[in-house]
């Protein structure tokens, strides 16, 4: 009984310390982190509607293994298994994590009409933790990124430096 209360103490503390969770969904091919915030018992994301966060793998009734990092230094602190459940649109369950979720959105294109929003295009989904944290694996677990249409930017040209130092000169 301490072990078990134990264990939901340091998952609670975790997932409220850390801005982000990495989530692994059924059928899912990789984790993906994900913003969310810690609400009566359990994780509650949003997601799965234009301009928010996918919620692939991620479905009512199935299951998640979610990660929690620690939020000074980025490693992990705890992986467990999670309950997946959807809220339903305009409940009470709904609109109190809702409330807890627009507190932490950042940059939202549409401010106060949000909740609104995301009660037309999105999901908001219950993520329980159900039995025992995992044990902490012994290797890296590293994996390659998800594809993305991002680019990085290509190398500096070699006359660049130069020219810029040109310009300052003659000002």
């Amino acid at each position: 009984m301490t072990s078990e209360l134990l264990d939901r103490a340091l998952i609670e503390e975790a997932a409220k310390k850390s801005g982000l969770i990495w989530v692994r969904g059924a059928g899912a091919p990789a984790a993906r982190a994900l913003w969310h915030v810690w609400h009566e018992g359990a994780v509650c994301v949003v997601g799965d509607g234009p301009g928010e966060q996918p919620l692939e793998g991620l479905a009512d009734g199935g299951s998640a293994e979610v990660s929690v990092r620690s939020k000074d230094k980025g490693g992990r602190l705890v992986t467990f298994t999670a309950a997946v459940s959807e809220l339903a649109s305009g409940s009470a369950e709904w609109e109190a994590a809702v409330a807890e979720l627009k507190g932490k959105r950042l940059n939202a294109p549409d401010g106060e009409r949000m909740p609104a929003r995301w009660a037309r295009e999105c999901r908001v989904l219950r993520l329980a933790p159900t039995g025992q944290p995992a044990p902490l694996p012994d290797g890296s677990l590293a994996q390659r990124p998800v594809t993305t249409p991002g680019t990085t930017r290509g190398p500096v040209p070699a006359g660049l430096p130069k020219l810029l130092l040109r310009r300052r000169k003659g000002r």
